[in-house]
């Protein structure tokens, strides 16, 4: 399962083409479900490079919930549903360990 969560989390960046050709999207950081036409924020351009047809194929979109850069497009071949979107979640945003700071001496 591990690889197949691997493969679809490549698919949250750099997706702009893919998020143009969808219908349905998801976000595996709020785990909110959405049109892609809802997309309106995209990361990866600047004044330098707004103009280059590379830089505007290589945008990530930005969720219209939360504005995390984990979206997945239906167009990525990966089951847009809760239960999808909540293993993503878990595999990649619930693995932070958090640990107590020491007391100062």
């Amino acid at each position: 399962m591990h690889k197949l969560l691997l493969s679809a989390y490549r698919f949250t960046t750099n997706n702009f083409a893919q998020i143009q050709q969808s219908k349905l999207c998801g976000c595996c950081h709020c785990v909110q479900i959405f049109p892609a036409e809802e997309i309106v924020g995209w990361t990866g351009l600047d004044m330098h490079n707004m103009d280059d047809p590379e830089a505007v194929a290589k945008q990530t979109a930005m969720c219209p919930k939360c504005g995390s850069e984990a979206v997945l497009g239906d167009k990525a071949g990966y089951p847009i549903t809760m239960q999808f979107l909540g293993m993503m979640n878990e595999a990649w945003y619930q693995q932070t360990l958090i640990r107590t700071p020491k007391p100062k001496a």
